[in-house]
């Protein structure tokens, strides 16, 4: 990675595994200005109006037509990377030394007080003032920081880290201009503030914590938002930046973007790696026996109070050999992240695995919908990512709609259960499109075949087509709306039976305003939040001129 500028198109949400290239050409629809447009390729008109043969040579597919070959879906993980070990406490040990270390949590809380607050003012009086701060601290506010470094080591004393082992050094700013760390619990911030003084990366929402907004912003801190493009690239470019001048402090980040338990090592973002300079990794540890100091699943207030009632905590810092971008001009973000992520797990013992800060994401909205085994909602969101280009966020809003299909305690949902939250009853396109989520044919599915179903469903090279085609035939009148009369006509021949109730729920699914009629924009949407839907219109559109049809399709082309 010697070249800093092949990499503009990472971004620091980037998952460490890529997608390989589609071998689907694009198919592109144009608008010509006299409303009436065509497609590119040809292959479009012959995937859809060839369909009945390539059908009968996949039955049991819904999703053919559009170009689905059959869905493949990894077996479930058993690796749970925010598992916490002791979430409660167990045995007599635990209890009798709670009880005598009660009288000196009172002592470990005012010296954790007392530090904060001096640390605190210190850094107020060594911003007071302060306007240029896109440049590096002046050296004599850097001197009074200091004053605010020796409290946080204190307060990692409070917290009973009374010493800590350390192996290897830091190498020198000059060489190693960035720092990687894992990451484990909200100690090594604490730490790595006190022994390099890092500019750091952090979420936006750290600025907003008391005393401690104000402490990292002493430390130029540069805040993304995850979730945001536009944040993520901005981030990107400052740590390039900062990263450039040796008048600034290394930069540090958590490349996992969350904690872990410390026995696994989760997909690397690549934020630290785009620029292409030499790296210092470093790896923490925090050996136990009766408490791990994860931060996991586990509450931040339940944490600190185990903390404070150990009579000691371990931790160990291994600062490992500096990695270097390779010479050669083909290696990017990625393999550069490979390299360090290899090295890390490697000297700790840890297991790499495919999850992202997605799947804490899943595992915290099946907690708050107080779903049983949670875990096995985790779906190694950055493999997931990589295949489908599917956010984070969108992954939690599959896993509501799944969560509202009345999962058993194991995580399975069955037929009815799947149909009635769709809206759908049961027919032969109904068992069809249950059939091809239920991989494993046991009759039940999970929220990784569900999810890797829905998200395969719209990434295939016709689905945007087909829903702009399928609007067209509801909307037989180009006045771009849909009743509810029109839709009953464009489905029956898919579900002939439909009665009078089950089309009018149906068409409050789409209808997601209450108006009483379906634009455009409800239409698309619903399939975007339930693209197996698609299916119900797959007798229509393949039986359609779809020359006419695409002839009434509005001009916005998805």
């Amino acid at each position: 990675m010697a070249d800093h500028h092949r990499d503009h198109d990472h971004d620091l949400s980037s998952p460490l595994l890529q997608s390989p290239r589609s071998d689907h050409s694009p198919v592109i629809i144009s608008i010509e200005a006299d409303g009436n447009d065509t497609v590119s390729d040809p292959a479009t008109q012959d995937q859809l109006n060839n369909h009945d043969t390539r059908y009968h040579n996949n039955p049991g597919n819904p999703y053919w037509f559009i170009g689905s070959d059959g869905l493949s879906v990894p077996g479930p993980s058993t690796a749970n990377p925010f598992l916490n070990d002791t979430p409660h406490v167990v045995g007599v040990y635990e209890f009798v030394k709670i009880v005598v270390c009660f009288p000196i949590v009172l002592i470990r809380l005012v010296l954790f007080g007392f530090c904060l607050l001096v640390g605190y003012l210190a850094t107020k009086l060594a911003l007071e003032g302060w306007k240029d701060k896109q440049n590096p601290m002046p050296a004599w506010r850097s001197r009074l920081m200091w004053v605010t470094r020796v409290c946080s080591r204190c307060i990692l004393f409070s917290f009973g880290y009374h010493w800590i082992r350390r192996k290897g050094k830091p190498a020198p700013r000059q060489i190693a201009p960035i720092v990687v760390s894992n990451h484990i619990s909200y100690i090594e911030p604490i730490f790595f503030f006190y022994e390099l003084f890092p500019t750091i990366v952090a979420s936006e929402s750290h600025d907003s914590i008391p005393f401690v907004g104000t402490i990292i912003r002493a430390m130029q801190v540069i805040y993304v938002d995850r979730f945001s493009q536009s944040s993520r690239k901005n981030a990107v470019s400052e740590i390039k930046r900062k990263a450039s001048c040796d008048r600034f402090p290394r930069v540090l980040l958590f490349p996992e973007g969350t904690t872990t338990n410390g026995k696994f090592l989760i997909s690397f973002q690549l934020g630290a790696f785009i620029p292409a300079y030499p790296i210092q990794p470093v790896i923490v540890r925090y050996p136990h026996v009766h408490f791990d100091q994860s931060w996991g699943d586990v509450s931040l207030g339940k944490l600190m109070f185990r903390m404070f009632t150990q009579f000691h905590n371990f931790m160990e810092v291994e600062y490992l050999p500096v990695v270097f971008p390779s010479d050669n001009q083909k290696e990017n973000a990625l393999r550069f992240a490979e390299r360090t992520s290899h090295a890390m797990a490697s000297a700790l013992n840890a297991v790499q695995t495919s999850h992202a800060y997605g799947d804490l994401m899943l595992l915290m909205k099946a907690s708050e919908l107080k779903e049983e085994n949670t875990s096995s909602y985790m779906v190694e969101m950055a493999r997931v990512g990589s295949i489908f280009h599917i956010s984070s966020l969108e992954a939690v809003n599959f896993l509501e709609k799944f969560l509202s299909m009345n999962p058993d305690p194991s995580g399975c949902v069955k037929l009815l259960d799947f149909l009635s939250v769709l809206r759908l009853k049961t027919c032969p396109l109904s068992d069809e499109i249950f059939g091809f989520i239920d991989v494993d044919k046991n009759g039940s599915i999970t929220f990784k075949q569900f999810l890797y179903a829905s998200a395969h469903v719209m990434k295939l090279p016709l689905f945007w087509q087909a829903c702009e085609l399928a609007f067209a035939e509801c909307d037989p009148d180009g006045n771009g709306f849909i009743s509810e009369n029109q839709l009953e006509v464009t489905i029956r021949p898919a579900i002939p039976d439909l009665n009078k109730y089950e089309i009018d729920s149906l068409f409050r699914l789409f209808d997601s305003d209450g108006d009483g009629r379906v634009s455009r924009d409800d239409f698309i949407c619903c399939l975007r939040k339930n693209p197996l839907l698609i299916a119900i219109f797959s007798p229509t559109l393949l039986h359609t001129d779809l020359s006419e049809a695409r002839n009434r399709m509005p001009g916005d082309v998805i």
